[in-house]
């Protein structure tokens, strides 16, 4: 298994760094045999038990080395706990994402709050909103996309985790959805939030895995109105508290903009690279 790692990780150096070369032979060798690390390093020497391996192996090398994300070629990843299936239809779930969903954790402990409603815009494979509703097992939680491929996914990944979500198709800048979803005046506890907040001048300096392949109406928003996702939202005033997944270089306006439409109590939290990426108000 050492060799069949290391032939991998050589021929995938073409167009990765050796730590993510490696990183993604180990990811390959633990899919197609069905073993975690430790298996593979201490109970399994050879790959004569795996006849499908060697047979799979060159188509996946070659969508990596097209810079498709792994993710896509496997059809799941994990993340926060979870086992996500993924589609070219859903963003992937990022680390930043997961610190979040931490984030309304600790500030919101069942302790204070035994139950409550929630409502994930944008929920794409539905990663927030199922990571909260397995947290809060007793909150009401619901998650909305435009997109009814996405939300077929976060459908199918409610059920694989075992997470009673509801999740429906919604388009936040319809007045109609915005009149039938919240003309009784409903208001949610908690909205939560990680909308397109990438300026569309940004793809200079992003990956063709990134760009080539995740889903762009996910991810990038137009330079000259950067903030579109996030007036809509605030506007709509349904959420007691409010959480955003941020653009750094946004902060700053993001502040002033949920102070506009009366938000209290507003923090901004870095992420583990020190950068501004959340965001949170109280309904005054």
């Amino acid at each position: 298994m050492k060799d069949l790692i290391n032939d991998i990780t050589a021929r995938l150096l073409v167009c990765y760094p050796e730590d993510e070369a490696r990183a993604l032979a180990w990811w390959i060798a633990e899919e197609l045999t069905g073993l975690n690390r430790t298996e593979l390093q201490f109970g399994c020497k050879d790959t004569t038990n795996f006849p499908h391996l060697q047979e799979k192996l060159p188509e996946i090398i070659t969508r990596l080395l097209h810079f498709e994300p792994i993710q896509y070629i496997f059809g799941h990843t994990l993340w926060n706990g979870l086992d996500l299936k993924l589609s070219p239809a859903t963003l992937i779930p990022r680390p930043e994402t997961a610190e979040l969903t931490e984030r309304i954790n600790s500030r919101l402990r069942n302790d204070e709050y035994p139950t409550a409603s929630l409502l994930d815009i944008g929920t794409g494979s539905g990663c927030i909103a199922i990571s909260l509703k397995k947290a809060h097992p007793a909150w009401r939680v619901s998650g909305i996309d435009i997109s009814p491929e996405a939300i077929a996914i976060s459908r199918e990944n409610a059920l694989k985790n075992k997470a009673d979500v509801n999740f429906q198709v919604a388009d936040i800048f319809s007045e109609e959805t915005v009149n039938e979803s919240w003309a009784d005046g409903r208001c949610y506890d908690i909205v939560v939030s990680n909308p397109p907040y990438i300026c569309e001048s940004e793809k200079t300096s992003m990956k063709p895995n990134v760009l080539d392949y995740e889903p762009a109406s996910a991810l990038f928003v137009p330079d000259d109105d950067p903030l579109r996702f996030y007036r809509r939202i605030c506007s709509l005033h349904i959420g007691k508290y409010i959480f955003f997944e941020i653009n750094e270089g946004f902060a700053e306006e993001m502040k002033e903009l949920l102070e506009k439409e009366k938000y209290t109590d507003i923090q901004i939290t870095n992420d583990l690279y020190g950068k501004a990426r959340i965001i949170e108000g109280r309904m005054a």
